[in-house]
This record gives structure tokens, sequence and C-alpha cells, in this order.
């Protein structure tokens, strides 16, 4: 398994439009304003896939471009075997998204997983799904993006 520094990096969620979608875009933000974007491969995906093919929740899009982070033309899709070997990292949001992502683990897997929090700044903190919540909500999960952002970005 490769260690730091990173090239690549897959963030998950249940359906892949909340949560990873923003994490996607919030991060590949965060490291060209770190000067560190070229040939870092950074994707989304969901453990499940009842959003496949559509584009993030109109929220996570709003809340994100607020930010000046445009993820709009980001389409969900769901985690395949291939993605073990394809990134350096998986994280996922929360305990449950881990455990999903653990299930799915072939063999010759050589990604490190982990809670995206717990990886970028050494906090067990669960990012939650603001899928039923308010606008508020997707407000909170951005700063927490952000901040896991930020430390991850200090590994690649």
């Amino acid at each position: 398994m490769k260690t730091s520094p990173f090239s690549s990096v897959l963030f998950v969620c249940l359906g892949n439009i909340c949560r990873s979608p923003m994490a996607e875009g919030v991060f590949r933000s965060v490291l060209e304003g770190d000067g560190k974007a070229d040939g870092v491969l950074v994707d989304s995906a969901g453990t499940n896939g009842y959003h496949t093919g559509e584009k993030p929740d109109s929220r996570s899009i709003k809340v994100a471009g607020r930010h000046g982070v445009d993820i709009s033309d980001q389409h969900c899709r769901q985690l395949v075997a291939g993605d073990f070997t394809r990134f350096d990292l998986i994280v996922g949001m929360d305990q449950m998204n881990i455990t999903a992502i653990e299930r799915r683990r072939p063999g010759n897997a050589t990604a490190i997983t982990g809670l995206f929090y717990e990886i970028a700044l050494g906090n067990a903190k669960q990012i939650p799904d603001p899928y039923y919540g308010t606008d508020a909500d997707f407000e909170a999960i951005y700063r927490m993006i952000l901040a896991a952002s930020k430390g991850l970005s200090a590994r690649f």
C-alpha cells in the first residue's frame, strides 16, 4: 500500500449525491489553492447505486457554489471493485460507509480506506448525512468537509 504523499483519492458516501460530491469539489478546490492539483486524481462514489448518472443534490450544488465551488457537472456513480486499485485512498464520510466499503474490498485491493476526518485530521469524527436535513445542515457539512480537505491536502 502507498503511503503519503498520495496522488489519488475517492470520496464515498451512501448515494453520492450530498457529501461525497461536495468533498470531491471542495478537495479539488483546496488542492488548486495549494498548488497541488496537477496529476492528482479526485473522484467520488456511493456505496449504493440508487442515483447512478444523476447530478448531486441541488442543496449540495447550491452550498458548494456559494463558496465558489462548482459541482454541477458531476454525475453520481457507485463504488466498484476497480476503485480499490485505482485510488491510493478511499475515504468514507461515516462509519456505515466504511463498513460498506470494507464489505466490497477485493483481495487485490491496494487502497488505504478509512474515515475522511480521521485520515485528514486524526479525529474519528463522522460527517453526518444531511439529506433529510435543512440548508443549515448542508452548510455545516460544507464546513466539516472544508476543514478535512485542508488537512488532507497536507498528505498530497
